[in-house]
């Protein structure tokens, strides 16, 4: 049995590993598309503009604005998901492991793109800060500061406690749970005669805490959007909470 005996950093482990990519095989790239689609056209970047996709993945919303023309720089913490993002490098697509925490460049980027809910994961208060504070001293001034979360009050309401996903001939037994400020969802599966445990731990920021990291890192709130179709935000029934903000 594999067991997490601090779980205060549970990503490093857990997005490196083979089974966080097979259980998240499935993401929607169409609806991905569809966002940057809608967002780009929406904030009018110059088509000259540099973007820092900030907790990238494999990158497939930066894979998307590099083919819209934009210059991109597409970070994150999973070595394995850097290397396979690094096969659509070109000379205005790059990808670096990064610690969000750390800073990355100064003054360099028109747009920071937060995006589905890759933000929040750190124990430490000061550690999740250090996010909003490092992101205003890249950005350019009047540069846009973009964080696609989910709704937190929608998420409690609807909370699926249980759940079984499928994938091939392995199953990943899934249990969530609210805990004080936070969701945490176990996954539990077997593979080759191991049994593995991983759990996920993610602060259920709601509007107003965002706003409070990002006024004190000196961001200026210009808009809030509750769904992928940029629809106008609302606590109880939309999907996402879509933040921009402005250095």
């Amino acid at each position: 049995m594999e067991n997490k005996k601090d779980n205060s950093e549970w990503f490093k482990d857990w997005f490196n590993s083979p089974y966080y990519h097979l259980l998240y095989n499935n993401r929607n790239t169409t609806e991905a598309n569809h966002f940057i689609d809608n967002l780009t056209k929406h904030l009018k970047l110059n088509t000259n503009a540099a973007i820092w996709d900030l907790a990238c993945g494999k990158g497939r919303h930066s894979i998307k604005l590099n083919d819209l023309g934009y210059t991109v720089v597409g970070t994150d913490l999973s070595n394995e998901s850097i290397e396979e993002a690094n096969g659509f490098a070109n000379e205005k697509l790059d990808f670096f492991v990064h610690d969000m925490r750390t800073p990355f460049r100064i003054n360099y980027f028109d747009a920071v793109l937060n995006l589905f809910t890759s933000i929040g994961y750190f124990k430490d208060q000061r550690d999740n800060f250090s996010v909003f504070q490092n992101v205003y001293n890249a950005l350019k001034p009047n540069g846009v500061f973009v964080i696609d979360f989910f709704n937190s009050e929608k998420v409690k309401s609807c909370l699926v406690s249980n759940a079984v996903e499928k994938r091939g001939e392995m199953e990943f037994i899934i249990s969530k749970r609210l805990e004080g400020n936070k969701i945490i969802k176990h996954i539990r599966f077997a593979d080759k005669g191991k049994e593995y445990n991983f759990e996920e731990s993610v602060l259920m920021y709601t509007l107003t805490d965002l706003m409070n990291y990002a006024e004190k890192a000196g961001f200026v709130l210009k808009e809030i959007f509750g769904s992928y179709n940029l629809e106008k935000f609302n606590e109880q029934n939309s999907d996402r909470l879509i933040v921009v903000f402005s250095k």
